[in-house]
């Protein structure tokens, strides 16, 4: 058998991770789905959104919808401040915002560093984790951020993903 066999392309190739920090966690989302990184400025409201959808901003013409993934996981109010950044995500055909405590960086993790996500109760839903990513001392809790935001609740990206 050769060694082409012996590893498939998908192990072979690792894939890279934003990533960044709520309260004391540190979470990644696939970097493809990464369109930029912005400093936080306070959107604009929507009567009646859930409380997780801080508003919009208008970003170069394109109206994007802003979550706050700490609301939205229950960890409490954000104190929003000069670290606080919003990652501007391209789900398909929409643009989303997400609002974190900091970004840390782009880390990348082959197929043998991801173990799969225990099933227990979190503040995530575990049908949103792909995954636990280990890097030396580092360990990532890896965000399908599609589906998340494909959720019912959310209602802000294509759920056919």
């Amino acid at each position: 058998m050769s060694s082409r066999e012996q590893n498939p392309a998908s192990a072979a190739h690792p894939r890279e991770y934003l990533t960044f920090r709520l309260g004391e966690e540190e979470y990644g989302i696939d970097i493809l789905k990464v369109q930029e990184i912005r400093g936080y400025e306070q959107p604009t409201r929507i009567a009646n959104a859930p409380s997780f959808v801080k508003g919009v901003v208008n970003l170069r013409g394109v109206i994007v919808p802003i979550v706050d993934l700490r609301l939205k996981f229950g960890l409490g109010s954000a104190e929003y401040n000069e670290f606080t950044v919003v990652i501007i995500l391209n789900l398909g055909s929409r643009v989303v915002g997400v609002v974190v405590d900091s970004v840390s960086d782009v880390m990348e993790l082959s197929a043998d560093q991801i173990r799969e996500a225990p099933q227990i109760d979190s503040v995530v839903d575990s049908g949103f984790i792909t995954g636990l990513g280990t890097l030396n001392d580092r360990m990532l809790i890896l965000i399908a951020i599609e589906k998340l935001m494909g959720a019912s609740e959310m209602a802000l990206a294509e759920s056919a993903f």
